[in-house]
């Protein structure tokens, strides 16, 4: 379970589209030969890889002759931009773009409205039972466009979430691709013994692949944003189990992206992370005091270009949120204290997850994160973010 209810962006599924310089078909092959070559971190099938080069260049899928080609300037593996970056101006670009393909932006969409590298909130779904498709499609409706949820009958209603998402979408006008979904795999000691949505007697494995064939069925589409491990196993090499798993379907193209939730302990995730081949893009974690806040985890996550994903947000810092000074600082941005909340998350760049049920709190969130994407500085300097973090209760940003 991630959000309480009232706790108080085109993409294309199979892969990253970036257009090459105007130049003829020559050059334009020479850019992604010389691009690919540089840039680590983008594990996908050479096959995928083509087709989206293919697509971008504007050639027809059919036309397989240049697939080869590029195959063999791109390899089984691209090499790590850090290890051929010349100069200081090379590994700035590098470990911008790096930051860019971990954080699951599409590098040329034309939709801003699914990079994940753009500040947003996360729709949390979880806890919302018979009431989840009308909320839903509320969020929708007053422009919530990431949602949240799990296959974990116990606390979420995956197929009202897939109702809600889709009634909606076809009476705005929108499309599958102005959509984030993400779900979860919960192994079997996170589920209710009696609707376990995958046969548990299977291998690990199995269960994996199981449960995202049922939550792609229940959220009424062909493959997910993120598929999240909603917890670490109790050894490694069951989490790891998972975690192949979860690769493969990256390498199909069901998943676009990959991570993992409730996980405090900070050697076990940078374990995770240095035996992953598809490296983590998203940690999902509860945001409270009692694990420092995740302060060595954000620090790593920033470093690797993880998404920093945090729910009990509001909840878990009511008794600061109360206080006089918080309420201070929100009424002079024009901001309730969770909205002051919601924002000093995302001005820190990570994304905190917004399960409200009330129609107005979502109005107010959502004119705030389009505050913050038009470009509004909420916090004008450092200094004020350290005196939020210092109310509180955090060691560092």
């Amino acid at each position: 379970a991630q959000t309480l209810s009232d706790e108080r962006e085109s993409v294309r599924p199979c892969g990253y589209i970036i257009r090459p310089p105007e130049r003829s078909l020559y050059y334009s092959i020479l850019f992604y030969i010389k691009l690919l070559r540089r840039y680590s971190n983008m594990r996908f099938p050479k096959s995928r890889i083509c087709y989206n080069l293919v697509v971008a260049l504007g050639v027809k899928a059919q036309s397989f002759a240049i697939i080869p080609f590029i195959s063999i300037a791109l390899g089984e593996n691209i090499v790590s931009c850090a290890n051929t970056a010349s100069s200081s101006e090379e590994r700035k670009e590098c470990d911008a773009l790096k930051a860019t393909v971990n954080s699951g932006a599409s590098l040329s969409s034309p939709n801003d409205a699914m990079h994940l590298s753009k500040t947003h909130l996360l729709y949390g779904t979880a806890w919302k039972k018979e009431e989840t498709a009308q909320l839903v499609s509320d969020a929708v409706r007053n422009g919530f466009r990431f949602i949240d949820t799990a296959c974990q009958p116990k606390h979420y209603n995956e197929p009202g979430v897939g109702k809600g998402w889709s009634e909606a979408a076809a009476e705005l006008g929108l499309s599958r691709q102005d959509f984030y979904l993400q779900s979860k795999f919960t192994s079997i000691s996170g589920q209710d013994p009696k609707r376990i949505p995958y046969d548990q007697s299977k291998s690990i494995e199995e269960q994996v692949k199981e449960s995202l064939q049922v939550s792609l069925k229940n959220l009424r589409t062909e493959y997910l944003d993120a598929l999240v491990l909603h917890g670490p196993y109790h050894t490694i090499l069951s989490t790891m189990k998972v975690w192949r798993t979860m690769e493969s379907f990256v390498k199909e193209g069901k998943v676009r992206l990959i991570g993992i939730s409730n996980m405090y302990d900070f050697e076990a995730f940078q374990e995770l992370y240095n035996n992953a081949n598809v490296k983590p893009s998203i940690l999902q974690n509860r945001f409270y005091a009692e694990s420092n806040f995740d302060t060595e985890l954000r620090a790593f996550c920033k470093e690797k270009g993880i998404l920093y994903q945090s729910f009990w947000t509001l909840t878990a810092n009511r008794d600061a949120l109360a206080t006089s000074a918080i309420k201070e600082i929100a009424r002079s941005k024009s901001l309730t204290p969770q909205t002051l909340m919601y924002a000093f998350m995302m001005t820190l760049g990570h994304t905190p997850l917004d399960g409200t049920t009330n129609v107005k709190h979502m109005q107010e969130d959502i004119a705030l994160q389009s505050r913050i994407k038009g470009g509004e500085k909420i916090f004008a300097d450092e200094a004020e973010l350290r005196k939020m973090a210092e109310i509180l209760g955090m060691p560092d940003l």
